[in-house]
């Protein structure tokens, strides 16, 4: 069983077991969370397409960690200009064990 869920503006196709990074969540170490923006949960068999959501449908998972992600530059110049900018940016992340998948 599989299910695409919705948190930090972006889809995670998740199953029981897996574990994931997602964008920063409050949840401490340890916590349970509960996605219930499910779009789609499927077997090998039967999909159901959510509009926009399942009905009753939710992904249950438990933090394991957090994190930030390695450093990536930016730079931006403009020619001609002697206009130069660097930048860095490290992204938070929240890794989830998913624990299972619960429907109606």
């Amino acid at each position: 069983m599989y299910a695409v869920i919705r948190t930090g503006g972006k889809q995670y196709r998740v199953s029981e077991g897996d574990t994931i990074e997602v964008e920063k969540l409050t949840a401490e170490v340890g916590a349970e969370v509960r996605f219930d923006e499910v779009l789609v949960v499927g077997t090998d068999t039967d999909t159901k397409l959510g509009t926009p959501t399942v009905k009753g449908a939710a992904v249950k998972g438990k933090v394991v960690g957090a994190g930030r992600t390695p450093k990536i530059l930016v730079y931006k110049t403009r020619r001609r200009k002697n206009s130069r900018r660097l930048a860095g940016h490290r992204q938070q992340f929240t890794r989830l064990l998913i624990q299972g998948i619960v429907t109606e």
